[in-house]
């Protein structure tokens, strides 16, 4: 690759050796140097360089994404994308359109239904469902994937009534009187519903995923780290699909793949492990959940709900097995990265840990939404990650606040604590549960409301800085996989992957100037993509 000269910039490498440079040098995909222009220019320049001009424009190091679920993301672009709907009537006439379009039997796929966005937080009756789509069998996730809705046709298909057996951990909601199924499932209930439902061709994935990838870039995303399989037809076609997009193809994104544990033994079988793979496609760790979330209250507290005191939530594994499962990692010694919302999650999963020696890979406790003060010092270990989602506090408030009550919300992201307990912390969206933008999350590390709202911000004490939400989704996300010495700042010998935006972070006066803020480029391995 000819050497390239991005100048003219306010690059901002996040390493303390050099922090502030106006020229960056890349050659074969990585940083040759940094430094002023003129020093650049003079030893670096020739006349086959190529020069680009940044214009002025703020650069960071590239922002990563510390978990998501591109899958979703691309479902979005293929199924009916119901995020930020705001009412029950428009989601009904969403589904009412997309019926229409269907013939006889075929599915109904979509997701990102969010009751807390409608005026009455009812949501649809499985009549209304029916009303909707009565010639399609319907299933709707919730923007969290922890509760789904069907219709009566989806029941029917199904064989599902309310005497089915239902799978550890989950719950085929009934009606009080009737004690028939509402339409509402819970957590692993889905499965009765899922092994029915006929998968998406490989070409339909694979164009998914492309545009997936593609909108991630646009949003200045550099690597990802994403969990596929059980929505990409397992271990073995969701490598495939990455592989070829990235590797066959030449897709910019960097995508660590986080795989289910059920998968475990295909990894085995094809000789892989924590990282497999190269600089642009790697597997991670073996993913795993212990609860499941706040909003219909399955979500593992240690005390009931404030606001149902015989709820606790659900653990999607008793002990015995959840520790059966992280040893059977180790035993391959991979590292796990643990769904865990509710304090008691979290601390089952520590305590397994604990007798767990580590391994190559640092562990992570993904979400660690509720936390208490016991279980810090413990997070704060050199082989542990707090994989946090900021843009959940705009999910969650302020009803949250009702479920947890008002002694345990202080310890509920609280992630100024984490910092500065040691604990380490990568920056994620968990899109397409929340928006894959990072600058929205960002946006809510730092102010802890919702863009629409105009107040302090909740548990204001634990907001960070700009530069420490930076950090988050730059030297926290190339942390978390073992990768600090390749990504994560912007010096010399690391990956060439760096982010253009059109306003000066570190310069605003008003977070909310991070709305009107644009990516302009986007650059992964030297290699530019504006927009």
């Amino acid at each position: 690759m000819a050497r390239t000269i991005f100048t003219n910039g306010l690059i901002y490498t996040l390493d303390e050796n050099q922090p502030l440079v106006q020229t960056v040098v890349v050659e074969n995909g990585k940083i040759l140097d940094a430094g002023a222009h003129k020093d650049m220019t003079l030893q670096w320049g020739r006349p086959e360089s190529k020069i680009i001009d940044l214009q002025g424009n703020m650069v960071t190091p590239g922002l990563i994404d510390s978990h998501l679920h591109l899958s979703g993301v691309a479902f979005n672009f293929l199924d009916l994308d119901l995020t930020g709907v705001a009412s029950k009537h428009d989601m009904l006439e969403r589904i009412k359109e997309r019926a229409h379009t269907l013939s006889q039997g075929q599915w109904l796929i979509g997701m990102g239904w969010d009751e807390n966005l409608f005026a009455d937080k009812s949501i649809p009756t499985i009549e209304e469902l029916d009303y909707a789509a009565p010639q399609c069998p319907i299933f709707l996730k919730r923007i969290c994937h922890h509760a789904f809705l069907v219709n009566s046709k989806a029941l029917e298909v199904c064989g599902i009534n309310s005497t089915s057996t239902i799978p550890e951990g989950g719950e085929i909601v009934l009606d009080s009187v009737t004690k028939k199924p509402t339409g509402l499932l819970l957590e692993t209930a889905s499965a009765l519903v899922t092994k029915h439902i006929p998968d998406k061709s490989y070409d339909e994935l694979k164009h998914g995923l492309k545009q997936a990838m593609n909108f991630a870039i646009k949003k200045g995303l550099t690597s990802v780290h994403t969990n596929d399989p059980v929505y990409f037809g397992g271990l073995e076609q969701t490598y495939k699909l990455y592989d070829e997009i990235i590797n066959k193809h030449g897709k910019g994104l960097r995508c660590n793949l986080l795989i289910d544990f059920p998968y475990l033994q295909a990894l085995k079988n094809l000789g892989m492990t924590a990282g497999y793979g190269n600089e642009k496609l790697q597997i991670g760790a073996i993913k795993i959940f212990a609860d499941g979330a706040f909003g219909r209250r399955t979500a593992l507290l240690s005390e009931p709900y404030s606001d149902a005191p015989q709820h606790y939530g659900e653990a999607m594994h008793n002990y015995e097995n959840l520790y059966s499962i992280i040893k059977d990692a180790r035993d391959y010694s991979m590292p796990i990265a643990v769904h865990t919302i509710g304090d008691k999650a979290l601390e089952n999963v520590l305590n397994v840990l604990d007798q767990m020696p580590s391994v190559q890979y640092r562990d992570r406790l993904i979400h660690t939404s509720l936390v208490r003060m016991d279980l810090i010092p413990r997070l704060a270990h050199q082989s542990r990650i707090a994989d946090i989602q900021p843009r959940f506090i705009v999910g969650d408030y302020p009803w949250v606040k009702d479920s947890i009550g008002e002694e345990r919300e202080k310890f509920l992201y609280a992630w100024k604590t984490l910092i500065q307990a040691g604990v380490h912390c990568a920056g994620g969206s968990d899109a397409p549960v929340e928006p894959v933008d990072p600058l929205l999350g960002i946006h809510s590390v730092i102010t802890r409301r919702s863009p629409l709202e105009n107040h302090r911000g909740w548990n204001e004490h634990e907001k960070l800085s700009m530069e420490e939400a930076v950090r988050l989704f730059t030297i926290g996300g190339a942390y978390a996989t073992n990768e600090e010495h390749k990504k994560g700042t912007i010096s010399r010998g690391k990956l060439a992957d760096m982010t253009v935006y059109s306003k000066n972070l570190f310069s605003m006066s008003n977070p909310d100037e991070l709305l009107e803020t644009n990516i302009e480029m986007t650059i992964i391995g030297g290699e530019m993509i504006e927009h």
